[in-house]
């Protein structure tokens, strides 16, 4: 057995009350966006026993007062209320309205209940920000969209925020990041219940992979969150951008900031989720990849154009955070700019990035293991597709989630 399926089925023993496995809460409120909202229902609430895809009850409640507004000024009516959370083995929660405003009590009180009668607690995209505030994140991995991620670690310093994953399984409490990695989740939720086929017929029926490859990586915009701006180490992180073809570490900027090497550490970790040094490295690598689009240094010239102290330190931690080498990304993305699409990308990065096996599932801070990849709130908003310019290549082999140990 799966350590997946282990964890489902020691959650599913621990159900108390009238909870049944086979029946999907999900919570909707107010201002909340359609696409997201629609991912359960239509995962959840459609019946493809003809397809083998094992049957779900579900149940849509409202997690205020309605009716609720929705994308577009379309109004809906939940047919249930938050009593009805009290049968359910699993509770979706696909969205929030806003990540600056405190969900209503009775919701979050909701909740908590479920969590602790045994019900396996789901937060697809914003929706993390209602299991933050419940207090259901505390102490452990999560992910939400890439564009609020530094948001949800700076609110909630004790979540252990990813912006690199699609979603993260924590065994009873499970959260995804933005839009399609929602399907993901849901997806991963089928599998862990019912298992590869089932999940694999459902897949074929909503027209999508049973799973993606990669993170959010390839999404992300790798500065810092718009907050920072009001706040003094502003001035240094400033500094830091427009000297990166220098040779300075975390301690010049401590230095900058008249602070001790760990008391800035802390400030910038509270600031933005992320530490400063891989910050700084992420940073690196960014305006390395940029001068490997638009000049023609070579690789050592680069290096040296970045900060790094070598080419061999800007190969390791380029391939680390991008999956490919410098020279392969530049070969890459050369030769899609004639065709200028995604599909001419891929092609050429499968073509000049090796596979590579996937990697163990390891729970633990971000901050411990993988260079954190931090993003900034944008104006285009966590539905716009990225521009022709913005594509990285993604980590090749795996499975875009981590789960429970």
């Amino acid at each position: 057995m799966s350590q997946d399926s282990a964890t489902a089925t020691e959650a599913a023993r621990k159900l108390t009350g009238r909870r049944r496995r086979e029946v999907v809460a999900v919570l909707l409120f107010s201002g909340g966006p359609i696409f997201e909202s629609s991912i359960p229902l239509s995962v959840f609430g459609i019946d493809r026993q003809d397809a083998g895809v094992p049957r779900y009850r579900l149940l849509v409640c409202g997690g205020e007062e309605g009716p609720l507004r929705t994308t577009g000024g379309l109004e809906l009516t939940a047919p249930y209320g938050l009593e009805a959370i009290s049968r359910a083995g699993t509770v979706v929660v696909p969205a929030w309205r806003s990540i600056t405003s405190p969900p209503p009590a009775e919701a979050l009180e909701a909740l908590r209940r479920a969590h602790e009668e045994g019900a396996r607690i789901v937060g697809l995209c914003t929706g993390a920000f209602v299991l933050a505030a419940a207090g259901l994140l505390d102490g452990r991995p999560a992910t939400t969209h890439w564009m609020y991620a530094p948001t949800l670690a700076k609110r909630y310093p004790s979540v252990h925020v990813d912006p690199r994953e699609l979603f993260v399984d924590d065994g009873d409490v499970l959260t995804s990041a933005g839009t399609a990695a929602g399907i993901d989740l849901c997806l991963h939720i089928v599998r862990t219940d019912h298992g590869a086929e089932a999940a694999g017929a459902l897949a074929r029926r909503l027209v999508v992979p049973p799973r993606r490859s990669g993170g959010q990586e390839r999404y992300l915009d790798r500065s810092l969150p718009e907050e920072i701006g009001s706040d003094p180490l502003a001035e240094v992180v400033a500094w830091a951008l427009e000297h990166l073809h220098e040779q300075f570490d975390v301690e010049t900027l401590a230095a900058r900031a008249y602070m001790s090497r760990r008391t800035f550490d802390r400030r910038f970790r509270s600031l933005t989720g992320s530490a400063p040094l891989q910050w700084l490295i992420t940073q690196r690598v960014l305006q390395a990849q940029r001068l490997l689009e638009t000049s023609d240094y070579s690789v050592d010239e680069v290096a040296g154009r970045c900060g790094f102290r070598s080419p061999v330190a800007l190969r390791g931690h380029f391939r680390r955070q991008l999956g490919s080498s410098p020279a392969a990304y530049r070969a890459a993305y050369r030769a899609r700019r004639p065709q200028g699409g995604a599909e001419s990308v891929a092609t050429a990065v499968e073509a000049v990035v090796p596979s590579q096996g996937p990697s163990s599932g390891r729970r633990g801070s971000p901050a411990s293991s993988a260079p954190v990849v931090l993003a900034a709130s944008v104006g285009s908003g966590e539905h716009s597709l990225p521009g022709p310019d913005a594509f990285v290549p993604g980590r090749p082999a795996l499975p875009g989630q981590r789960s429970a140990p």
